[in-house]
């Protein structure tokens, strides 16, 4: 079971992740608010700047004086600042006590800290500033303190926001939590009753889609796989115990009628010779599960290389005309050359596996041909004969391990040549196709084409 403890850091590290957010959203707002309000604030100023140096130019002094008296009674206009000296800094008119020594008229856009005539303390100010032609000085600028208010009803309606953020994200986030570890607790219980031995148990699947289906569908198909693999062992472990059984009890027999003083030298000789090709077959039999073994583990694709299927048919061919003669079976080759990418020694050996099986059941006079095609996508070297074949509703069986036709498995064979020629297909991404080549058999290596060796 999943733990509250993960459940409780996933809603808070999700509802910390959504402040975080919203806080950097609204200090982004901020910080353009502000400089939209400070631009807005310079574009004032400088334009009532322009408008009183021009109704200097043209009222004069008095008449600059009266219009700065105006805009000061006008209701709206009380976070203006106004100040206007003779060229001594005498005021002359305006709502501020004295020049500020600091400024220098003409410099810009100054911040400053000074005393209203209507405050008893002092107010921080943003200010422009002019010389006019007669040597006065007229200065032009905004108290911050509606700024101020400004800003605290930002932050307040900032912090109203979080607040409001951190109530939402930490539902949101108990939400998800609870619906992930659900999820996520459902696949836990499944390993459980999996782990105890039922094998059979499937992480269920709701249908949305999303990332911890596909996780689910995935878990499953693994399960699958294990659960082949695991009724394939079972399967393997059974044939094995019943395939070695009787070489295994062959093989005492023999050895303990060696031992037997009175024994003639011949008939010792003889049993020595079966004992050996008692010992030599159950060598057989786990060599070629090794190899079936690493195939299906993918040893192997490190010695992929180029290769011609055609050639490798034409020297397995030569190699087991000698024994079709003795059988009086006719082997030939059709096709030309056959390019595919793989490992040489497995592909060969399941060739191998394919032309002994093909010999041991065609009958004299009997044809078996390595034939040679290729599609768009692959490369297949069918190994056909003119024996009896294989019923239909057998051909999936005899693919695995240990399966013969012979209940009685009096063949010399073990049940693993097809069996390791499917492992080598599917090693190299191809398959082992069997079908009715009427009569006989059609053992098809169908391999993923490759490029012609060099």
């Amino acid at each position: 079971m999943i733990r509250q403890g993960a459940r409780t850091r996933l809603a808070l590290a999700t509802s910390l992740s959504a402040l975080l957010v919203t806080a950097l959203v609204l200090g982004g707002f901020y910080v353009a608010t502000w400089r939209v309000v400070e631009a807005e604030t310079r574009q004032v100023v400088n334009a009532e700047l322009a408008g009183l140096a021009d109704d200097y130019r043209r009222l004069g002094t008095l008449g600059l004086a009266r219009a700065i008296e105006r805009r000061m009674a006008d209701a709206n206009a009380r976070d203006a600042i106004y100040l206007l000296t003779d060229a001594q800094g005498r005021k002359i008119a305006g709502n501020l006590r004295d020049w500020p020594p600091t400024v220098v008229p003409g410099s810009g856009w100054v911040t400053l800290e000074l005393y209203r005539t209507d405050a008893d303390r002092p107010v921080t100010l943003s200010a422009a500033s002019v010389r006019l032609r007669g040597g006065e000085r007229l200065l032009v600028g905004r108290d911050s303190a509606g700024r101020a208010l400004y800003d605290r009803a930002l932050w307040q309606a900032g912090a109203l926001a979080l607040i409001a953020a951190a109530a939402l994200s930490l539902a949101t986030g108990w939400l998800l939590s609870r619906v992930v570890f659900s999820r996520l607790s459902e696949i836990a219980r499944t390993a459980d009753r999996i782990v105890t031995g039922d094998l059979d148990q499937r992480v269920p699947i709701r249908g949305t889609g999303d990332e911890l289906d596909r996780l689910s569908e995935t878990l499953n198909a693994m399960l699958d796989r294990i659960g082949q693999l695991v009724a394939h062992l079972r399967t393997t472990t059974d044939s094995l115990a019943h395939d070695l059984r009787s070489p295994l009890t062959r093989l005492r027999g023999q050895v303990e009628q060696m031992a037997d003083p009175d024994l003639a030298p011949l008939a010792r000789e003889a049993l020595a010779a079966r004992a050996l090709s008692e010992a030599d077959h159950l060598l057989r039999v786990f060599s070629a599960l090794t190899q079936i073994a690493r195939a299906e583990t993918g040893v192997g694709r490190e010695d992929f290389a180029p290769l011609d299927l055609g050639a490798l048919a034409r020297e397995l061919a030569e190699l087991y005309a000698p024994a079709a003669a003795d059988r009086g079976v006719t082997l030939e080759v059709a096709g030309a050359a056959a390019p595919v990418t793989g490992n040489r020694t497995l592909i060969a050996q399941a060739v191998s596996n394919l032309v002994e099986n093909a010999l041991r059941y065609t009958p004299e006079g009997g044809t078996l041909t390595l034939a040679l095609s290729q599609t768009d996508a692959h490369t297949v070297l069918a190994v056909t004969d003119t024996g009896p074949g294989i019923p239909e509703d057998q051909r999936e069986a005899v693919l695995a391990r240990f399966v013969t036709l012979d209940p009685a498995r009096s063949a010399r064979g073990a049940g693993l040549g097809l069996a390791l020629a499917q492992a080598v297909a599917h090693l190299h991404g191809g398959d082992l196709v069997l079908s009715d080549n009427a009569p006989g058999l059609r053992a098809a290596l169908r391999l993923p084409c490759g490029t012609a060796p060099a």
